[in-house]
């Protein structure tokens, strides 16, 4: 082997040794002061954003076992409304159009209760056990969202919770703060 390449051979290995003893270092050092305040930030953080429950008809979903909504952080998530009165009956029987307003009408109580409107909605799933009627009924939605469209799914089901019900709407909020 020639003296050059030797030379170049050993420098090579040295500068390799070097890296991996300071990567080995650096790897066992303890977190500066800095670090450590953000983690105990993000840990506060955490324990803050407890579950908020909501019940819009607390008999009702009781008697089934679910929560309306539930709130964690900015987010909350909204269960299926349907077309239905304070003690749990079927409304707006065979008439597909007053089911869906009843369903945006409970929404928005929802939403109310927690600040929100139809604007901080991110997505809506629909479902429904006549989708041609709903498609024909679609526009009905450009007067509850107004700005913007939310993300989300429609679709066709055998049936819903009752055989009266003919709509169900759940949604996924996020509350900018």
């Amino acid at each position: 082997m020639k003296k050059s390449d030797k030379l170049f051979y050993n420098t090579t290995s040295l500068i390799l040794i070097f890296l991996v003893a300071f990567l080995v270092q650096s790897c066992n050092q303890a977190p500066k002061a800095e670090e450590k305040e953000i983690a105990e930030e993000k840990e506060i953080i955490v324990e803050q954003e407890k579950p908020e429950y909501f019940l819009l008809r607390p008999e009702t979903e009781k008697a089934y076992g679910y929560s309306h909504a539930v709130k964690i952080g900015n987010d909350i998530k909204i269960s299926g409304a349907v077309s239905m009165d304070d003690a749990g009956n079927p409304t707006a029987v065979g008439d597909f159009e007053q089911q869906m307003k009843n369903c945006y009408s409970d929404l928005e109580k929802i939403l109310t209760h927690y600040g929100c409107t139809f604007d901080d909605v991110v997505v809506e799933n629909i479902f429904t056990t006549n989708m041609p009627l709903f498609l024909e009924l679609a526009g009905y939605r450009n007067t509850i969202y107004t700005k913007q469209f939310p993300t989300g799914s429609w679709l066709g089901v055998k049936e819903l919770a009752l055989p009266e019900f003919m709509i169900e709407i759940e949604l996924e909020v996020h509350k900018s703060e």
